[in-house]
């Protein structure tokens, strides 16, 4: 390979496909990402990617798209300046940006939202390459970056990203470059004008056609037009207001032909027209339609078969089209040229049918059957005039598509729009029929005629795109004596001839029949003439002229009707009734008993109707009238006076310098001027401004014209005051701006002509006007004159750019000061600010000289404004401009002026920023400006400022005030959040700032008397507010938004640092005085994750040490502060790894220069370090959902606290454990971890200091404690944990009765125990199960990894859906199938395994118990609760399996688990502390079954001798599975597998066992027959056989079982509910009893017995068959439903349900220490763990002490035989061949009671 050389050219490209980059060396690249390439070398790059400049590597240059680019060399750094157009490079970074955002709006499921960016995302693409393409003109190219631009800035907003700070023109401000103060309202216009296009479109994308040309245009496309009519059809299109019963534009005309095209078939698929001339009004109309009216040109009845006989060539009414526009011109429906829209077509129903009430029909008509015949047209609202759309629209409007003006001026009328427009409409006409039987068909011919009566030659236009005619003829309507026309035709004729010219209209009676209709002569003729005989233009509006009749070639002849009267009254609305009678000449009558109405509308720019505005402009003609005509003149309409505006103009200036010697006229004319001014001025006018000013600079000629103004103008000001005077004046001032142009023009020309003469008499006019100004001004009336001064205030400014070009610039400053000061302080403070901001904005503000005179009295003026808070948005927007213009480099020297803002504005400034606080709308701008000023500031400003202060406490105050203020801002910016170029500035200036006043608190405010603490602790704070504020924690941003900030800005965070180490270090023997409460601020510094902060500042943590161990002996205060802050700062998301291992690196670094901290620094930071790792495991899980995480660390932490005895971090963690038990409605939990709080308090009053949520009203312990007790106790009966909450009844009883003597909170609390009591005895409680989990291998968590946790279960929790939960937080984890501990290689593996089974809790026997008849429902809770041992049976076989006895061979291994507390506790869950297990013999596991059944004989017997109402059926099946079975089988078995002499003297060892197994079945005879006793009683009648069944069975069993084993006997007791006994029954025996291990619940074993005996007799179908069966007893109030759950027949004997509860009886003390070692008595009298002694041999009679173990009071009246024994945890699924009762279903959801 050859060698590498560094990049010329190829500096700057972007990746076009995707490099992996694997091998050694390689820079991986995805698609899209920007590199850097700084050498190459055969076909490879070598550089980096800009993502991350830190990684360099190579990439083949196949892949790499070069980008142009120039090289920028400073130094030896090298700058890449990419050559493609600002904008082109800001939206590539904007779609990267967007990118990563718009993907993760998809996966947070914001749908609207990534639809809307992607639209955008595609329409900034395809700006981008417009504007790439290089070929856009000008304006095109201005209007696609504002678009693209507004898209930025709206899909920023949407996003939530930074704002983009632009210029007006739409560039990218600078903001080095920029004034804070210009930056500041560039922020506010860009985030008001996105914000206002957000919401003007629709879900974000930029709004429909929203209008701001004050000229808009509606673009019209014909596509079709479907008809049948037959004959060729004119199609008349038009705009329409339906209230006005009007057309407001010319119609466009298409000629279609009998074939259904065009006539012009040419124009096919090009019919376009472009309706123009609408405005701001029309959008304001409340309906407009766009309307189609059709006429046929052929017969008059189109039932007419003969053509050759019929009249051809009638225009006759066909029908319209109509559709409604309104919401396509508003904007509020999108209009496109590719959409299509059908108009319905409606053809008149009758012969005479008039178009125009058509049109009202159809608009109202709910249904229009149109057959489907109608038009297709296309529409779009376009803005701008035709010349602009033609630019700017080529592809719409070209040189083909016609247009359609609207009929009237436009609401703006542009200067040069030449128009000489007369628009006649036909509107109604009464004809008598005559001689005739029936009405006429009248036609109207209309023609233009000259003098001479000849017909202008194509002067009339029907409609726009046809040519023009020089006849017109109108629609033929059927016999009709009222005609009703509305046609529109528009009269084109050149200006000159239009006073030669009249109108002549000619009617004629039409026939159908073409031989009739040639005979047919003109009946009657109407004229009209188109200018008066004062040479105004005919007046607007309707006409009624008179019809004339006679030889119909005579009413053609000019000279027959030239001299008769045309109209009657000027237009007026008079009908034939009201017609005076009028002779004819010669042969023309008069027709009195016809009519004829027209109307006219004028749009000329060369005509006028107004005689004054004509007789101003010939006033030579009539000198007589010319004060009258120029006092008319302000009552000209002002689009008349605009027509004629350079004329006009001239008129008056050539009257006033014609007149140069008098005044006679000069008042008149100036009014003229004034009003004509005004009129300019008017919107409407307003691009008449550039004709204006184009008139002054070069028509104007009049030289004198100054003098003469002048005197007028002050002579204005010398009158009197009145009312009429001011209303004068204010008009005048109006004009004041033009007013003076004209002077100083005027002023300039005679300088000019004379070269330079009679400028002190100038200047002396000039002074003089300002004085009688300020006279005006000072005058303090409350009357009309007010407005006046307003309006000088507004105006006057105006005149000072004219001024200072023939002037002095200090002699006019000087003027406008005394001016401005001469109007009292109190009045018109608004408007005396706006002026102030008018004279800043003008050009005099810029010269230096000038603002020394004006700048300290506008400064004195803000100064007291801003300190009273009186117009202070204006006031903000004067100081706001003049920052600005003193930030701009060419206004000269600036220092002084700052210098003075700075010394009389800034303190009011920040004052009232404190005053008004960050809420206020106003707080934003007051600190721009603020901030504006302090960046204007140098160095020699601060120093001056500092010293300016009179006094020590005057500058202490003004330092507190800002760093107050500086500390609210960066804590609380006053910005919106996507203002960060803003916030960024700000902090600069902020940082620059606080160093300088860093330096003063130094020099000022440490040393001996002048140390001020509260000063130096609000430094500290606000340099820790400014550190942490978030728009400097640049970690945060991405990477672009991070190295733009670097770029610009740098990181500001090391220097502050700097500063704060500095400051600490000059503190000396204060820095004690900042202990601890500095601790917590500089905390929340070294966390923020900056590694040059970080080095910087945590020393000064050991320094802090260093000074309260040198005070006090220790540093504990430092401790304690640190590490409550600590905990909240790491919860909040501070501080990682890497802080803990830097923390702990400097401290230890800092301990070792001082030998005699080291030792306690080393244990500070061992517990530092601790504590934050247990706070990084509780913040890493805390918004996990795996609820077991969470709990883990929160308890690891409280535990932590409470090794290191921090009461209060520990009772906050306890809180925060009992939150997240209630989230799971762990209630029992919740109540346990609460009670750890309450046991830390005392009955006592005394004070109760700590601050905890929800308990700040209670101020000692009691109150405390018992708020706590109430609320645990709610918690335990939430969970059914009744006892629990019993002890806690009581124990607040005992303070409510001897304490506090509360009697009625005692009588409450009796109640509330009373109510437990009663829900322990009937309420249902499912007992939970438990469940043991092994989390093997090295891939779980290390407080999990390879161990063992018993898990308490939920009421009805299946072990099914636990492990499915529990495998559901752990997705990677795999399921182990045995229940056999682990192996080494899955215990090592990398992976994660879960091992889930079931396990029997051992019951905890209380001491009270012992010995003592407990009822079942009481018994059953400690089954299943405060539980620490855990049994687990597995079945193995050692030897030979017997085919014919199993059991001989069946022993079972059983595992103990011991937990590290009891259960339930303040988890659902403890580690497993230690196990052992034992193995039982065959003949044991026969003991432990046979006594479970006896035991299970004895619950069902009492439980249906309690309650009569308990259904027989679960007792019949437990009666026939054990005496049936025992008929054909049953324990024959035990007796073949033990009881044999080769068994016993091969087993000697179990002699002991074999005969207990004898005994417990010797024991279950009489409990069978209790068992028969009781079911004879309750059977009913149909199961009578069935119960003798059972009785001759039992009779079989008993003397069988009395021979071989003996009899024993029960007492009989008297009636009542028998009760159970906390110990069963155990019968002594003659023979040694060995020990057994351990005791469990009845198991599987049971089951495997059963279908061992049940081979015999069964049929072998039932061999291997599962049965579940749940046993009940439901209804019973005063027993509860027994649980049992059905189970299967499995290896695994405790997941069976099978074993019971092992019963291990213990006295206090080893309950309370946990001891399981003590020899203690089993529940069925066998010892546990360790051999008992001998055993008496067993008496033939039973005791009465046994007696006592079953007898009890009675609590029923019913009679019961049965003896009470204990009952144990659910029965075991009972076989029965004979009965089959399904068993009920068990309840489902989690809390279940029975009444």
């Amino acid at each position: 390979m050859g060698r590498w050389t560094l990049t010329i050219k190829e500096k700057y490209g972007v990746a076009i496909w995707n490099f992996p980059g694997k091998e050694q060396h390689c820079l991986p690249l995805q698609v899209g990402e920007m590199v850097y390439i700084m050498e190459l070398c055969e076909g490879w790059y070598r550089g980096y990617n800009l993502k991350n400049s830190e990684v360099w590597g190579i990439f083949p240059a196949s892949v790499i798209q070069l980008k142009g680019t120039s090289v920028e060399i400073k130094g030896k750094k090298e700058t890449i300046v990419p050559s493609e157009q600002p904008l082109v490079q800001e939206i590539t970074t904007t779609l990267r940006e967007w990118a990563a955002n718009w993907k993760q709006s998809y996966l947070e499921g914001h749908a609207a939202l990534f639809q809307n960016v992607a639209a955008m995302m595609c329409e900034l693409m395809e700006r981008r390459c417009q504007l790439q393409s290089g070929t856009l003109p000008r304006d095109t190219l201005l209007e696609l970056q504002q678009q693209a631009t507004a898209l930025i800035d709206q899909g920023n907003r949407l996003l939530k990203l930074d704002l983009v700070v632009r210029g007006p023109e739409g560039s990218v401000l600078n903001p080095d470059s920029t004034s804070v103060v210009k930056l500041y309202r560039a922020h506010r216009d860009t985030s008001l004008r996105t914000e206002h296009s957000i919401k003007g479109g629709e879900g974000g994308m930029p709004a429909g056609p929203r209008i701001f040309s004050p000229t808009l245009s509606l673009f019209l496309s014909v596509r079709n037009f479907v008809c049948r009519v037959g004959e060729e059809a004119e199609l008349f299109m038009s705009l329409y207001d339906p209230n006005e019963q009007r057309s407001i534009s010319e119609s466009f005309l298409i000629h279609w032909a009998s074939t259904g095209l065009p006539k012009e078939i040419e124009k096919l698929n090009n019919l376009k027209v472009l309706f123009t001339d609408l405005g701001l009004r029309d959008l304001t109309r409340e309906r407009l339609l766009l309307v189609c009216q059709i006429v046929r040109v052929g017969r008059m009845d189109l039932k007419e078969v003969n053509l050759r006989r019929a009249t051809l060539g009638l225009r006759r009414p066909l029908g319209v089209s109509v559709m409604d526009v309104t919401d396509i011109i508003k904007g509020k429906v999108e209009s496109v040229e590719e959409k299509q829209h059908f108009i319905p077509f409606m053809q008149v129903s009758a012969e005479n049918d008039f178009l125009h009430s058509m049109i009202r029909k159809m608009t109202e008509a709910k249904e229009i059957n149109h057959k489907g015949q109608g038009l297709w047209v296309s529409l779009r609202m376009l803005e701008g005039d035709v010349q602009q759309l033609r630019k700017e629209q080529p592809h719409l409007v070209d040189r083909n598509t016609v247009t359609a003006r609207k009929m009237g001026f436009p609401e703006i009328i542009m200067p040069g729009d030449v128009r000489n427009d007369i628009y006649v409409t036909l509107l109604e006409g009464e004809f008598d029929k005559g001689n005739k039987s029936t009405q006429k068909n009248v036609e109207v011919t209309m023609v233009v005629c000259n003098e001479e009566g000849d017909i202008v030659p194509n002067a009339l236009s029907l409609g726009a795109g046809d040519p023009c005619v020089s006849e017109y003829h109108s629609v033929v309507y059927y016999q009709q004596r009222h005609q009703h026309w509305m046609e529109t035709v528009k009269v084109s004729i050149p200006i000159e001839d239009v006073q030669k010219t009249h109108l002549r209209f000619t009617f004629k009676h039409r026939s159908s029949s073409d031989s009739k209709d040639k005979g047919e002569r003109v009946f009657a003729m109407a004229f009209v003439h188109l200018l008066c005989r004062d040479g105004t233009t005919l007046k607007d509006g309707q006409h009624q002229l008179i019809l004339y009749k006679g030889d119909s070639r005579k009413l053609e002849d000019v000279s027959q009707y030239g001299s008769l009267l045309c109209s009657l009254g000027g237009g007026g609305q008079q009908r034939t009734s009201s017609v005076p009678t009028l002779k004819g000449s010669g042969n023309l009558v008069l027709s009195t008993r016809d009519s004829f109405q027209i109307s006219t509308l004028t749009c000329s720019t060369k005509l006028t109707q107004n005689v004054d505005l004509l007789g101003l402009l010939k006033w030579r003609s009539n000198p007589s009238l010319l004060e009258q005509n120029l006092r008319r003149l302000r009552k000209v309409e002002g689009g008349e006076v605009m027509k004629f505006l350079q004329d006009t103009l001239d008129a008056l200036f050539t009257i006033m310098m014609e007149n140069a010697e008098t005044e006679t006229y000069d008042t008149l004319v100036f009014d003229a001027l004034v009003f004509i001014i005004n009129l300019v001025a008017d919107q409407k006018f307003q691009h008449f401004n550039a004709v204006l000013e184009t008139y002054i600079s070069l028509h104007f000629s009049a030289t004198l014209a100054y003098r003469k103004m002048m005197r007028v103008l002050t002579r204005y000001l010398e009158m009197q005051e009145g009312k009429e005077l001011n209303e004068r004046l204010m008009v005048t001032f109006k004009s004041l701006e033009y007013i003076f142009k004209l002077i100083v023009r005027s002023r300039g020309l005679y300088h000019q002509l004379y070269e330079g003469k009679g400028a002190e008499q100038f200047s002396a006019m000039v002074h003089k006007f300002f004085q009688r100004l300020c006279t005006l001004m000072s005058s303090e009336r409350e009357d009309s004159i007010i407005l006046a001064q307003g309006y000088a205030l507004r105006y006057v400014p105006t005149i000072l750019k004219d001024l200072s070009m023939i002037l002095d610039s200090q002699f006019l400053s000087t003027l406008l000061k005394e001016f401005l000061q001469s109007l009292p302080a109190d009045r018109l403070v608004k408007q005396r600010l706006q002026s102030l901001i008018a004279v800043v904005n003008s050009q005099l503000f810029t010269q230096p000289e000038c603002r020394a005179i004006l700048l300290p009295g506008l400064v004195l003026e803000l100064q007291g404004l801003i300190h009273y808070g009186t117009e202070e948005e204006t006031c903000l927007e004067l100081l706001g401009n003049v920052l600005e213009l003193l930030h701009q480099p060419r206004v000269g020297e600036t220092r002084g002026d700052m210098q003075l803002i700075l010394e009389l504005l800034l303190r009011p400034v920040t004052q009232r920023v404190m005053i008004l606080g960050q809420e206020h709308p106003l707080s934003s701008h007051y600190v721009a400006c603020m901030t504006a000023i302090l960046s204007q500031m140098d160095d020699t400003h601060y120093t001056t400022y500092i010293q300016a202060f009179p006094s020590h406490q005057d500058l202490m105050d003004y330092l507190m005030e800002t760093f107050i203020i500086f500390k609210d801002l960066v804590r609380k910016t006053v910005y919106p959040p996507d203002w960060t170029v803003m916030a960024m500035v700000q902090n600069r200036v902020f940082l620059r700032a606080i160093t300088q006043f860093a330096k003063t608190l130094a020099q000022r405010f440490l040393q001996g008397a002048d140390f001020e603490l509260q000063l130096w602790n609000n430094f500290f704070h606000l340099s820790v507010a400014f550190l942490t504020q978030r728009t400097l924690q640049l970690e945060t941003f991405s990477p672009t938004k991070r190295d733009a900030i670097l770029c610009r800005y740098g990181d500001m965070r090391g220097v502050l640092g700097t500063t704060i180490k500095d400051m600490w270090n000059q503190l000396g023997l204060h820095k004690m005085a900042f202990i601890p409460d500095l601790v917590g601020p500089l905390l929340e510094v070294t966390l923020i994750p900056e590694p040059q902060l970080q080095t910087l500042t945590m020393p000064l943590f050991y320094d802090m040490m260093l000074c309260e161990y040198s005070l006090r002996g220790n540093f504990s205060t430092f401790e304690d502060e640190i590490i409550k802050k600590l905990d909240s700062e790491v919860e909040g998301g501070r501080g990682d790894h890497q802080y803990k291992l830097l923390f702990q690196k400097i401290l230890l670094e800092c301990s070792a220069q001082h030998p005699f901290l080291e030792g306690q620094c080393g244990q500070f930071v061992g517990l530092v370090t601790g504590l934050m790792d247990r706070l990084l495991d509780y913040r890493a899980v805390m918004y996990d959902d795996n609820q077991a995480y969470r709990m883990r660390c929160t308890v690891n932490l409280l535990n932590f606290y409470k090794e290191i005895d921090r009461q209060e971090m520990y009772i906050r963690y306890l809180h925060k454990l009992r939150d997240l038990h209630l989230h799971y409605e762990n209630y029992t939990e919740a109540a346990f971890t609460l009670l750890l709080h309450a046991r830390l308090l005392k009955w006592s009053d005394e004070t109760f200091s700590a601050q905890i949520q929800g308990f700040e009203a209670m101020h000692t312990h009691r109150q405390v404690k018992e708020s706590l007790y109430n609320k645990i106790i709610d918690y335990f009966d939430k969970g059914k944990m009744w006892e629990e909450a019993l002890v806690l009844c009581k124990e607040i009883a005992h303070q409510y009765e001897n304490e506090t003597f509360d009697y009625g909170m005692l009588s409450t609390n009796l109640q509330l125990q009373a109510k437990f009591y009663h829900n322990i005895m009937t309420m249902l409680r499912p007992s939970p199960d438990y469940f043991a989990v092994g989390y093997y291998g090295l891939g779980f968590p290390s407080f999990l990894r390879n161990k063992v946790f018993i898990h308490r279960g939920r009421e009805y929790e299946r072990r099914e859906d636990f492990e499915l939960q529990l495998l559901s937080q752990f997705p990677s984890a795999q399921r182990m199938k045995s229940t056999a501990p682990p192996e080494e290689n899955i215990i090592n593996s990398p992976g994660q395994h879960i091992q889930c089974f079931t396990v029997q809790p051992v019951l905890v026997e209380p001491a009270h118990f012992r010995n003592q008849s407990v009822p079942d429902q009481i018994l059953d809770f400690y089954k299943a609760n405060k539980v620490q041992c855990f049994t687990y049976s597995r079945p193995i076989r050692k030897g030979p399996k017997d085919p014919d006895n199993e059991f001989a061979t069946m022993w079972i291994e059983r595992t103990t688990y011991e937990t590290a507390y009891r259960l339930p506790d303040i988890l659902r869950w403890y580690e497993v502390i230690s196990m052992s297990t034992v193995t039982l013999s065959p003949v044991e596991v026969a003991v432990d079954t046979m006594q479970l059944t006896n035991e299970k004989i004895a619950r069902v017997v009492r439980q249906h001798c309690g309650d009569s109402r308990l259904s027989v059926s679960p007792l019949s099946m437990l009666l026939n599975g054990i005496v049936d079975a025992a008929v054909n089988g049953g324990f024959a078995k035990y007796e073949k597998a033990f009881f044999t002499e080769e068994y016993i003297r091969a087993h000697p060892e179990q002699q002991d066992r074999i005969l207990q197994l004898q005994d417990l079945i010797a024991w279950q005879i009489p409990l069978l027959a209790d068992g028969i006793e009781v079911h004879g009683q309750r059977v009913p009648e149909d199961l009578r056989p069935f119960h003798r069944r059972l009785e001759e069975c039992f009779s079989q069993l008993r003397n069988k079982v009395e021979k071989q084993y003996g009899s024993r006997q029960l007492p009989k007791w008297g009636g009542g509910r028998p009760r159970s006994m906390m110990t069963l029954y155990r019968p002594t025996s003659s023979f040694k009893l060995q020990p057994m291990e351990a005791q469990s619940k009845q198991s599987q074993d049971i089951s495997i017995f059963k279908d061992a005996i049940e081979k015999e007799g069964q049929v072998a179908e039932r061999k291997d068959k599962r049965r579940t069966q749940l046993l009940s007893l439901p209804g019973s109030k005063g027993n509860p439903l027994t649980k049992e759950a059905g189970t299967r027949l499995s290896l695994n004997l405790s997941e069976n349900h099978m074993d019971q509860s092992i019963i291990r009886t213990m006295d206090s003390t080893e309950i309370e220490g946990n001891s399981v070692s003590s020899p203690v008595t089993g529940a069925s009298g066998l010892p546990c763990r360790v051999k008992s002694a001998k055993p008496p041999p067993i008496p033939r009679k039973i005791s009465q002490s046994v007696i006592e173990q079953f007898t009890l009071p009675p609590e029923s009246p019913q009679p019961a035989r049965c003896g009470s024994l204990k009952a144990f945890s659910p029965p075991s699924p009972v076989m029965d061949k004979h009965i089959k009762v399904p068993p009920p279903t068990p309840p489902k959801g989690k809390h279940h009671s029975q009444s």
